[in-house]
């Protein structure tokens, strides 16, 4: 007798904490801090769920879960000092000389 078995466990957002905490490393967008469950799905039909152990950041837009230790820094903020777009990196949001071409850290042309 041969039996066909579909199935496998995936993250499922249950809660948003708090909304742009972070950045994605994944496409450099707005992240949410994020509580999660585990679900077990047999044959693409969820069977039983399980509260995750930690927070996560999830992104919206590439729908990318990944721990909060391993993300970008948030994107400034409107308020406050904020030094001209010449001298900061649009890509990864870094300070630049204003004589560079490229970015000394992620390689982008400026």
């Amino acid at each position: 007798m041969f039996f066909f078995f579909a199935g496998g466990i995936e993250n499922q957002v249950r809660q948003v904490v708090k909304s742009g905490v972070g950045r994605c490393i994944n496409c450099n967008s707005r992240a949410d801090l994020v509580e999660y469950d585990k679900v077990l799905k047999l044959f693409f039909v969820p069977v039983w769920r399980w509260p995750g152990k930690d927070t996560l950041l999830y992104c919206q837009d590439c729908k990318f879960m990944f721990p909060q230790s391993h993300s970008l820094p948030p994107p400034p903020s409107s308020g406050g000092t904020t030094l001209p777009d010449a001298l900061r990196c649009r890509f990864c949001d870094r300070n630049v000389a204003a004589d560079f071409t490229f970015c000394p850290y992620c390689g982008e042309q400026l």
